[in-house]
């Protein structure tokens, strides 16, 4: 059963979460510990993210610097298996295109398919820290929709080499979407073009970057229908939870936030305040969100646990 059908048989707003795979040396036990406490608000399914290798400067012996790549945050296909494993809940890993080549994915996409795990969110990804640009691995993908190429392509039973497959089962994917567009593109028109591009491409929802103002994804989705893009868009959302995130976030996702939010939170003092701010919000966002027939509801947990909790409790 496809995400999609998950969320139509559900007659109330689904929920789910995005979670990070363990810091390469660390175990699994705080991730659980994260599920165990949202698990009984019935996600429908959880995500889990993909992280690109990195490169870092390491001192010689000779006191001369060599740079070399580290994935700091291996694991995405195990942790996957272990969640569902565990938990018997949906799994979506992150695909992304930012760090991977072409084999790397096929490889991924093999490995999930002897596991069972049959969706996946795809995404370009971001760009490495030092870059000012992104770059794409060496026959690597560009684009999310060149990755989307790349799983339809597998679907249809063919191997990056033109060799061909046995495919038990077709991978079904969503992607992300941008209502207060994406930071690259030039334009909300041209981002809802490329929107367009990857729904017709096979994409059976979009999910988006966090936001604070639900009157810009309402007028996203006014926009993406009229521009014939008629998947469920699933709006994601983050409650603050720490002080330096009121100034953080609007600069690191480069959203804006309503002046309503703006002036309580000049008022917050503590990390206390922001979040008790933050879940006060983000309950408000959610269930406005819920009164406008969304049909899922995603939320990105980082450092967001607890208040998620909390907001849970709310709206569900």
């Amino acid at each position: 059963m496809s995400i999609i059908d998950l969320i139509e048989q559900d007659k109330k707003t689904a929920f789910s979460f995005e979670v990070l795979p363990p810091v390469k040396g660390g175990g699994t036990d705080k991730l659980f510990n994260d599920i165990d406490k949202l698990k009984e608000f019935d996600p429908k399914y959880i995500n889990i993210t993909t992280h690109r290798s990195e490169f870092v400067y390491k001192e010689s012996e000779n006191g001369l610097y060599t740079r070399e790549r580290v994935r700091k945050r291996p694991g995405t296909v195990a942790v996957a298996a272990a969640i569902h494993n565990r938990y018997g809940i949906k799994v979506v890993p992150h695909m992304v295109c930012s760090g991977f080549t072409r084999e790397d994915i096929e490889y991924m996409l093999l490995d999930l398919q002897f596991l069972g795990v049959t969706d996946l969110l795809v995404l370009r990804g971001d760009k490495a820290k030092d870059d000012n640009v992104f770059i794409p691995e060496p026959n690597g993908p560009t684009h999310a929709i060149d990755l989307q190429d790349q799983i339809n392509d597998f679907n249809a039973g063919r191997f990056i080499d033109g060799s061909t497959i046995k495919v038990p089962g077709n991978f079904s994917y969503g992607v992300a979407c941008y209502p207060e567009k994406h930071e690259e593109s030039p334009n909300a028109e041209q981002d809802l073009y490329w929107l367009k591009k990857k729904v017709d491409a096979g994409a059976d929802y979009a999910v988006t970057q966090m936001f604070f103002d639900n009157q810009k994804y309402f007028n996203f989705v006014e926009k993406a229908r009229t521009a014939g893009i008629n998947v469920p868009i699933i709006p994601g959302i983050k409650p603050f939870a720490k002080l330096s995130q009121l100034t953080v976030v609007p600069k690191t996702f480069h959203l804006d936030l309503p002046q309503e939010l703006a002036t309580e939170a000049l008022k917050c003092k503590t990390d206390a305040d922001a979040k008790q701010l933050g879940i006060e919000w983000c309950t408000y966002q959610c269930k406005e969100l819920m009164a406008h027939g969304v049909p899922s509801i995603h939320f990105y947990t980082v450092s967001a646990v607890d208040s998620i909790c909390e907001v849970a409790k709310n709206i569900y």
